[in-house]
């Protein structure tokens, strides 16, 4: 089959987790985030950062990535053609001459949400001086939320159809009369970035970073989706009723997508089988090209003249 998009829908179990802590809004107590409905939240943009880091150290062990790097979130660049997170996550550079300084990110995400109501906890954190002749103000009390445990629901979804390539407008008269292509590297790499954007999906552990505890984003139940256009609909399988979970596998058997489902605790499949599975029809298929192929392979700057 021929890719246009994968979409990766997942559940994780997060316990005893602050995986995306708030400010302190309740005096002294530090909140976690969690929307009106009570269900705690991780946001899209820590989901983006956890991801990237997973990408960046399967990358860094891939014997074959060559001269491709992940830049860090704050210094990205527009090296498409080595930066996998210019290629996948975007960049803006509005001060950068007359080249095209914007790029729409191919990889997008969802927040994590919890699937039911939150059970939020808090934590008594003290601080005690043993020197008697301190003074009492020196001593602290705080609190800490933390969310007991959650079935996390997120999302993530590559357009193949704009990795590794960019789009370049021609106009004439200030009119929009036809659209170019370039390719920036070659079908071997963007099969090579498709690889790592799968398995960062069941990689995630960068939570703790920020929490300071172990939380695990690997999934308990998976959903990958290699589809024949760009569609985000079955993002809501895993929180829909088992009528319109049949009517998502209908819609995706219609148009011959393949579609791979794993469940730790209750499927005949586990995830870690859906994700072999998924793994193999990867070697057998193909990646839809706006460019028809390798002949013409050239560096972002070299495409819009900034080198």
């Amino acid at each position: 089959m021929i890719i246009k998009g994968i979409l990766i829908s997942s559940v994780a179990v997060f316990e005893n987790h602050i995986a995306n802590g708030g400010e302190k809004l309740l005096g002294n107590a530090s909140s976690i985030k969690r929307r009106p409905d009570g269900k705690v939240y991780v946001s899209g943009q820590m989901q983006r950062h956890v991801l990237f880091s997973a990408i960046d150290r399967l990358n860094r062990e891939d014997e074959g990535k060559g001269s491709t790097f992940v830049s860090n979130g704050d210094g990205v660049s527009n090296q498409i053609e080595n930066d996998i997170r210019a290629d996948m996550g975007g960049f803006m550079h509005p001060s950068k001459g007359d080249y095209s300084g914007r790029r729409t990110a191919p990889l997008t995400v969802t927040p994590a949400v919890a699937l039911s109501e939150s059970e939020i906890g808090r934590d008594l954190l003290v601080r005690l001086k043993q020197n008697p002749e301190e003074s009492e103000q020196k001593q602290a009390l705080a609190t800490k939320e933390f969310s007991e445990f959650d079935l996390m629901h997120m999302n993530f979804f590559l357009d193949v159809s704009s990795l590794g390539t960019s789009k370049a407008y021609e106009y004439e008269n200030e009119f929009h009369i036809n659209t170019h292509f370039f390719k920036h590297t070659n079908e071997r790499e963007r099969e090579r970035r498709v690889n790592l954007f799968v398995e960062a999906t069941r990689s995630m552990n960068d939570y703790a970073n920020q929490a300071r505890n172990a939380v695990s984003g690997e999934p308990q139940k998976v959903l990958i989706v290699f589809d024949t256009k760009l569609s985000r609909k079955a993002s809501r399988y895993f929180t829909a009723n088992e009528k319109e979970k049949a009517n998502f596998l209908k819609e995706l058997d219609a148009r011959k997508a393949k579609y791979f489902l794993g469940d730790d605790a209750h499927g005949e499949t586990s995830v870690f089988e859906a994700y072999s599975q998924a793994f193999k029809l990867l070697k057998e298929s193909s990646l839809n090209d706006p460019c028809d192929g390798d002949d013409d392979v050239q560096t972002f700057a070299k495409a819009f003249g900034s080198e």
